[in-house]
């Protein structure tokens, strides 16, 4: 028998857990979640843009004569940059992160590391 919370089952509504699930992580999955609504001041709109990713899964499953399922998920917002509308134009104008070249500094320093290593052992050779 179906209840109105659903979890792993169809609720009275007939509207299925994962739907109702991803309808309440769209409310929060927008770009004013981060920045707000778009400003203009002077002449110039600004746009905000983000990056939207979300997830969400389900299960369920039986131990004997008892029952269990549930479900779950979570929105991630991260700012991506702004369109700025002036004098007819508009510039899209990307946020830059510098964490994100944190992976790309390590590798390039592990690849020197193993050439060096490399170089190395050919010249004791």
């Amino acid at each position: 028998m179906a209840t109105e919370t659903g979890y792993g089952t169809e609720p009275k509504s007939g509207e299925p857990f994962i739907e109702r699930l991803a309808q309440r992580l769209a409310l929060s999955a927008r770009a004013e979640t981060v920045f707000g609504p778009p400003v203009e001041r002077g002449g110039v709109t600004v746009i905000p843009v983000a990056k939207v990713r979300y997830g969400f899964g389900g299960g369920g499953g039986s131990t004997g004569s008892e029952q269990g399922s549930g479900g779950g998920g979570g929105v991630l917002v991260s700012p991506v940059g702004f369109i700025e509308l002036r004098d007819g134009s508009a510039e899209f104008r990307p946020l830059r992160d510098p964490a994100a070249l944190v992976p790309l500094i390590l590798a390039g320093a592990l690849a020197g590391w193993v050439i060096l290593r490399g170089l190395a052992r050919l010249l004791r050779a």
